[in-house]
């Protein structure tokens, strides 16, 4: 039988740099990963001068450990930021994107928001703290900021992170930092001009808030990953992957390659994987505990990447643009990666990301390609407001049964649940996106924190 120190499951952005930090400790590491490829929901596509993401687009470096890591992969891998055209939000409203406001006059100006909530924002630092502890995210943005603010900021931007519901999430779970603004200093704004104003380290000024990726597309940054790693320590379409304790504090693992059925023994094991894969991986868990383990819903959501070889004048200039649910459009949100980043397209063309489905309409991924294709067609028109008749030269459909992990009152007993495990089994850490945040920059934050145990 096999020995190794650590055996990580999941060869997504969070395992693999959990095993690349590791490596870089010379510590003994492999990675089993049930799918052919490294990269979970990663994936560039390339056809001819389009560049499409099949998964996240973009990240924030919101934490240090993100330019860290880029910085342990030069000469690999190089992190492209957004271009400054790209800060430009844009939000639909009645039968065109208006811009998120960008200062006074155009918070004053803008149409998204009513004038009553744009005067009475400015009662928001006096207003008093929340006591619920379980409020949602749309509760409290619509006690602090107003009903419009909330249709037409919020709404939509929970849509974009978590494809959710504002009044589903509740605000401590889904937006930390929000609840914590509130929670510490008694207001939004307060809050935002004091942290402001607390001296940053040289290391913290590394988090610099930017829209990043990676030249070339994410999948350059697995791959990158992958190489540092080495490929004799990773094993793809390792399948039925199961783990039981050994009576030594250790584990047994036994997984099929092919049609052969591997066993080995590791002093460590570190999940990543998604929650709906841990009642197969960890068989030896209480039905109990393990419910409360695998509480997590996944939003399932299309992606859709639209190449448009020669856009003429209209060329978007935007971050991207989302629609709010009250707006009742079939659509998520349009992201504009060609705007952003460079080479993601022909130069007079365009690269855009559609993104239809999530929690109010799980029903969409079920839709047929060509019914997908001809409504992109149509949008092109109706509302990024190319000429009649426009088409796409290119349109690649990926769907996600398993998208974006909604972090809703159940986050509590899976937390506890996690806890639990984690006392019963020293040994055994369950990271991935069950918690610690959905972003790019939450799952390279955790895959640091989870290899510091490893001294």
């Amino acid at each position: 039988m096999n020995e190794h120190d650590i055996v990580i499951i999941g060869a997504g952005i969070t395992g693999l740099t959990c095993a690349f930090q590791l490596k870089r400790k010379n510590r003994d590491v492999l990675i089993l990963e049930c799918n052919d490829r490294v990269g979970g929901q990663i994936k560039t596509v390339n056809v001819g001068s389009f560049t499409f993401e099949s998964g996240p687009n973009t990240g924030v470096v919101k934490y240090p450990e993100v330019a860290e890591l880029f910085e342990q992969l030069s000469g690999r891998c190089e992190m492209e930021t957004a271009l400054e055209s790209s800060k430009r939000r844009l939000i639909w409203k009645g039968s065109s994107f208006c811009p998120l406001p960008s200062g006074l006059m155009s918070a004053l100006r803008t149409p998204l928001f009513s004038w009553y909530d744009k005067f009475r924002i400015l009662g928001e630092p006096w207003r008093a703290k929340g006591t619920d502890p379980n409020e949602s995210v749309g509760s409290l943005a619509q006690r602090r900021l107003g009903k419009s603010y909330v249709d037409y900021a919020v709404d939509p931007f929970l849509s974009g992170v978590y494809a959710g519901d504002p009044y589903k999430l509740p605000a401590r779970l889904a937006l930390p930092r929000l609840y914590a603004l509130e929670q510490q200093y008694g207001s939004f704004i307060r809050g935002s001009m004091a942290k402001a104003r607390i001296p940053k380290t040289e290391r913290e000024k590394k988090a610099t808030k930017k829209v990043f990726s990676a030249k070339g597309g994410f999948s350059k940054l697995v791959e990158s990953l992958a190489d540092a790693i080495g490929s004799e320590q990773i094993v793809t379409s390792a399948t039925n992957i199961s783990i039981l304790p050994d009576d030594k504090n250790g584990w047994n693992i036994c997984y099929t390659k092919g049609n052969e059925q591997i066993q080995l023994h590791a002093n460590h094991v570190v999940t990543t994987c998604g929650a709906y894969s841990l009642p197969q991986l960890l068989p030896f868990v209480e039905p109990q505990l393990m419910n409360d383990l695998n509480n997590l819903y996944y939003a399932p959501v299309v992606q859709i990447g639209v190449g448009m070889q020669d856009c003429g004048e209209n060329q978007w200039k935007a971050f991207g643009g989302l629609i709010p649910s009250c707006e009742n459009k079939t659509l998520l949100g349009i992201l504009f990666p060609s705007a952003c980043f460079q080479h993601r397209a022909p130069e007079q063309g365009a690269v855009f990301s559609y993104f239809i489905g999530g929690v109010r309409h799980p029903e969409y991924v079920q839709k047929s390609d060509a019914e997908l294709t001809e409504w992109v067609n149509r949008s092109l028109s109706e509302m990024l407001k190319y000429p009649q008749g426009k088409r796409a030269e290119e349109i690649m459909i990926f769907r996600h049964e398993h998208a974006i992990p909604q972090y809703e009152l159940t986050t509590d007993a899976r937390l506890q649940a996690i806890d639990r495990l984690k006392e019963q089994y020293p040994t055994l850490t369950i990271a991935g996106n069950l918690k610690d945040g959905i972003g790019m920059g939450d799952r390279i934050k955790q895959a640091f924190d989870v290899s510091s145990q490893f001294t």
